[in-house]
């Protein structure tokens, strides 16, 4: 195909598809819409071979070839990959209790995961990965982050996390740090409802938000649907100007491409128009629509703009920021990660 489209027709969203090959319907809609780049699920996944077709035909649909396909794979609960296709991958707390351990290892098997991450997923036209979780768990948070998170401490979530990014940069891959500015506190699953965290700015500044200021130079970020009542009280992190401007892009220092996390989770209120225009008028510069939903897809599109002005400038950068997977030795690493989580 020839691929003609400039990204500065691109509209500013991000989205999913039903199964696991695109529809005819669906190519028809992104190809009217445009959309920045697409996110893949397990809904969307059978064999490798497959996904290496979906991934094509998606960045045919809207005649990109630089169209980032994003996934969430972190290893433990959160993999959408799973064996037999790939291994099962610890979980980013064992990573932690390994750096505890030692903590030369724990950086090395952090490193080691990502770059296999990058091994078993970039093959297949897989771009991005929704990794690390920068989240700092607190007493009485809810467990949808729990062992995601790779410690209790910020220095341990930041360190790791920095040699999680490392590890997905050298296999071509590029990051995502989530939940700006920090689901660590919230205390509900904001896939079923809004959590609201009452703990002091002075409090957020000093736990919560000290990864994401140690990472602030990735290419992108996911925001956090959560309220932080001391910062805005009306507003989750995701549709408030105040906690976008105030704290991720002026305390944080974060410039990078600023995503929603999933419009569809029930954290957000209104319809799906009203809860897109809200997270653009906060300051975002992409929204994110994950489960495929046509008609939701539709109300989203509606509401999103073409990429312009600074949301244009990160979505470049991002582009910009994809380099080649270095020349590490699979079998190698794989030996090595395995000795490494073994001994731990």
């Amino acid at each position: 195909m020839d691929y003609h489209w400039p990204m500065s027709e691109s509209k500013a969203v991000i989205f999913g598809c039903a199964g696991p090959e695109l529809s005819s319907g669906e190519a028809a809609f992104f190809a009217d819409n445009q959309p920045w780049g697409f996110i893949l699920f397990g809904r969307n996944i059978i064999s490798l071979d497959q996904v290496a077709d979906l991934t094509a035909s998606l960045r045919d649909s809207i005649g990109r070839a630089d169209a980032p396909v994003l996934i969430d794979q972190e290893g433990g609960r959160v993999q959408r990959f799973k064996p037999p296709l790939v291994p099962q991958y610890p979980s980013g707390a064992d990573l932690g209790a390994l750096y505890l351990a030692n903590r030369e290892a724990g950086l090395r098997a952090t490193w080691i995961m990502s770059r296999l991450h990058a091994f078993d997923l970039f093959p297949l036209g897989i771009t991005v990965d929704c990794l690390p979780v920068l989240d700092v768990p607190s007493p009485g948070g809810h467990e949808v982050i729990g062992s995601r998170a790779y410690g209790i401490t910020p220095e341990v979530v930041a360190a790791l996390g920095q040699a999680a990014c490392e590890g997905l940069k050298a296999g071509g891959m590029l990051p995502v740090i989530k939940h700006i500015p920090g689901h660590g506190r919230a205390g509900a699953d904001t896939h079923h409802e809004l959590p609201h965290v009452d703990a002091s700015r002075a409090e957020l500044s000093a736990r919560d938000f000290v990864p994401f200021k140690a990472l602030a130079a990735e290419a992108m970020a996911m925001s956090a649907h959560v309220v932080f009542t001391d910062i805005d009280p009306d507003q989750p992190a995701t549709t408030s100007r105040r906690v976008v401007e105030e704290v991720i892009r002026s305390e944080i220092g974060f410039d990078g491409l600023l995503m929603s996390d999933d419009v569809s989770m029930n954290a957000l209120s209104g319809d799906f128009a009203t809860r897109t225009g809200a997270i653009f008028a906060a300051g975002c510069d992409v929204t994110l629509h994950c489960n495929g939903n046509r008609a939701e897809m539709e109300a989203v599109a509606s509401a999103s703009p073409v990429l312009a002005a600074d949301s244009l400038r990160r979505a470049h950068a991002v582009t910009a920021a994809f380099g080649d997977p270095d020349a590490s030795d699979e079998a190698a690493l794989r030996d090595e990660f395995e000795g490494l989580m073994a001994a731990s």
